[in-house]
């Protein structure tokens, strides 16, 4: 049986790949650099959004088995992501 945790994270997963399939599909379809810029950006927003919510149910899912020093270190890692990304 899967654990819950695991089947939210898939799940959303999932539905970001095909968030990424459907922009692309459509760019295409527009055939416009102006246009596919406008969808690249809005896709830019997805990323990060999936990333904390996945780490978010993951660190939910392992709260029993880890200890607070270890979640920390792990939110500090998501937030050093964040912080290089935007520098």
């Amino acid at each position: 049986m899967l654990e819950k945790a695991i089947i939210g994270m898939a799940s959303l997963r999932l539905i970001s790949g095909t968030i990424e399939i459907l922009a692309a599909l459509w760019i295409l379809r527009l055939n416009q650099v102006d246009k596919a810029l406008l969808v690249n950006s809005g896709l830019a927003l997805v990323g990060p959004i999936v990333l904390l919510t996945t780490t978010t149910i993951g660190l939910i899912g392992l709260a029993e088995k880890i200890n607070l020093t270890k979640m920390l270190i792990i939110f500090a890692g998501v937030a050093l992501i964040f912080i290089g990304v935007r520098k």
